[in-house]
């Protein structure tokens, strides 16, 4: 998952499970001009992006009600092949912006796994050029609607947003308490259980975010302990890289184990995508050596404690795992403020073979409710693998989108998802999660303080069947 908005032109800290990454060093802006200098606005998003004299800058808009100054980031350079101009800060690349025609251009945000529309404009809106109003009441109001813009969710969930508004606006005036307002928000948002919809207090001292009903919410604790346990269960000596995220472990039986802990801060605290991107290319080029693809008769992949990250990432773990490329989900967001079956087109999300040595085999992935996000993703784009991996475990979390990250005007802060991932038969997972083709228990106390990994077990069981 990557953080939009507070992190469409600039680094942005990821809400929700998934751990925040941020980057160091001096701003250095370029102040040449570009081909992409000019006032846009985002489709779908509810951004609008001014660029010009080296710097992009980002506004939060709520159709005719609200357009806040978000964030801005610098032009690293002059443009590139094709027009390509780079934004970032502290010369680390974050996005990057080019032109489609004379009023027409891309927004990529480094980590997504698709673009953003831009469309051309004469000038900012009215509302971006003027303070926002500020207050209890116009924060409700900026809340409300960017939800009722944005949220895909809300004719699957069999929710009435505008009846949601209608009850709880009038508990808001003049005089209610940024705690006051703070819990008015949460318990809206709170039937959604939605994972990527969070809200955080003014103070920073309280936030609330959404859980699937019926499963756990991501624990380093938990899933430290259960790391523990299942690498007990291996058999085998252990490789990790960034900080134990990444661990291979060959097993008897010419079997390989893979666990991918996070997509995401590899660095603890002194990560951008691109060393993101660096280290998990060094750990992949260690694990799947010419040799080892050659000799691996079964790959499992435990994704099962992933609280997310750069969908990239997983993207990039993909292309080792196939020898002929495949579509991993097409991805479009809500696109018209006033009508919530309005989409942007469908973008193919297609992974490629990696210019490097890769697996094709038979693969078993392990799921379960604290997969998250980008780990979700990664799950989804492996369904359309061949052969397709067996699941085992539970079903993932529900949460696939970017998160579009807002601040209201009296400084509480909030997210959401505004995005579908579909499947080439057009489904969607949002809100229920992947299914596992075969369900084991997850995590267990029981398990946990007796040692027992069943679903890791089923996993070898079920690889070296296959190979007589």
């Amino acid at each position: 998952m990557t953080a939009l908005a507070t992190g469409a032109l600039a680094t942005a800290s990821v809400a929700g499970p998934a751990r925040a990454a941020s980057v160091a060093g001096p701003a250095r802006a370029a102040a040449s001009s570009s081909p992409v200098d000019g006032i846009w606005r985002t489709q779908g998003y509810g951004m609008v992006i001014s660029i010009g004299g080296g710097v992009g800058k980002v506004y939060q808009s709520a159709v005719g009600i609200s357009c806040v100054p978000e964030g801005q980031a610098d032009q690293l350079g002059p443009p590139g092949p094709n027009g390509v101009v780079r934004f970032g800060q502290g010369g680390v690349t974050t996005t990057t912006v080019w032109l489609t025609g004379h009023d027409r251009a891309w927004l990529h945000p480094l980590g997504s796994a698709g673009n953003i529309g831009l469309r051309r404009i004469r000038s900012l809106p009215r509302p971006c050029r003027h303070p926002a109003p500020k207050g209890p009441v116009a924060d409700f109001d900026v809340f409300w609607t960017t939800f009722a813009e944005n949220y895909p969710f809300f004719a699957a969930q069999k929710i009435d947003w505008r009846a949601t508004g209608n009850r709880y606006r009038p508990r808001v005036n003049a005089h209610t308490s940024p705690m006051g307002l703070y819990k008015i928000l949460v318990d809206m948002i709170r039937p959604l259980h939605n994972g990527h919809s969070y809200v955080i207090s003014a103070d920073d001292r309280h936030g609330f975010e959404g859980l699937r009903p019926g499963t756990r919410p991501w624990s380093p604790a938990l899933c430290a302990r259960a790391d523990r346990v299942t690498d007990g269960r291996l058999g085998g000596p252990l490789r990790t890289w960034a900080h134990g995220d990444i661990v291979y472990a060959g097993l008897p039986g010419r079997l390989g184990y893979l666990r991918l802990g996070a997509f995401e801060d590899y660095g603890r605290g002194n990560s951008s995508y691109e060393t993101d991107r660096r280290v998990l290319s060094r750990a992949l080029n260690a694990i799947f050596t010419r040799s080892r693809t050659r000799a691996l008769r079964g790959l499992i992949v435990d994704v099962r404690c992933n609280p997310g990250g750069d969908d990239a990432l997983g993207l990039q773990v993909a292309a080792r795992l196939t020898r002929e490329p495949f579509l991993a989900y097409a991805k479009r967001a809500r696109s018209n403020p006033g009508d919530p079956a309005r989409f942007t087109p469908l973008q193919p999300i297609i992974v490629r073979p990696a210019r490097a040595p890769v697996y094709g085999g038979p693969i078993a992935m392990l799921t379960s409710d604290l997969t998250n996000s980008a780990g979700e993703t990664f799950t989804e784009a492996m369904m359309g693998r061949a052969p397709r991996p067996i699941r085992i475990g539970l079903s993932t979390q529900g949460i696939f989108s970017d998160v579009l990250n807002r601040v209201l005007p009296d400084g509480i802060r909030f997210g959401l998802p505004n995005e579908e991932f579909l499947t080439r038969g057009g489904l969607t997972f949002d809100n229920r999660g992947i299914p596992p083709n075969i369900a084991t228990p997850v995590f267990t106390a029981y398990d946990l303080s007796h040692h027992r990994d069943p679903a890791l077990a089923a996993a070898r069981t079920i690889l070296s069947a296959s190979r007589r």
